[in-house]
């Protein structure tokens, strides 16, 4: 069994946690990024604040752009960070070269508490297949 496969197992059982940037993993050049995702409604409400300044009234153009906002950082950011982390865990799990790639760019890190209590992490500088094999072990 290889270590990814041992690492699946253990983000399965709940042993580990994957740690992901989401800000990298959320950028255009990303396998993951979406582009209508984080372009589409911060320009519908950019757009409407205009129009809503230009034809109807200055404050109304400024209601709508900082409700706007507000709604867009309350409740469509968190929904785009976990659809990103949704995506990102799957692309970064399907293969090891995949995985290997993204580790080494600092993308991804693994956290496990261990049942004496103590914490164990890695990330871009430690060896991922060795704190999975050490966890295994252990």
């Amino acid at each position: 069994m290889s270590e990814l496969e041992k690492l699946r197992e253990m983000l399965d059982q709940g042993q580990v946690k994957l740690g992901i940037n989401i800000r990298q993993m959320n950028a255009p050049g990303s396998p993951v990024y979406r582009t209508w995702e984080n372009v589409t409604v911060p320009s519908i409400l950019l757009v409407s604040s205009l129009v809503a300044t230009m034809y109807i009234h200055t404050w109304l153009g400024f209601a709508i752009l900082g409700l706007g906002s507000a709604w867009w950082i309350l409740k469509v950011l968190p929904k785009i960070r976990d659809g990103v982390f949704d995506r990102s865990a799957a692309f970064a799990l399907s293969n090891e070269a995949v995985f290997d790639a993204l580790w080494v760019k600092g993308v991804l890190s693994l956290y496990a508490k261990m049942p004496d209590g103590t914490e164990r992490a890695a990330a871009k500088r430690q060896d991922w297949r060795a704190f999975v094999r050490s966890l295994s072990e252990g």
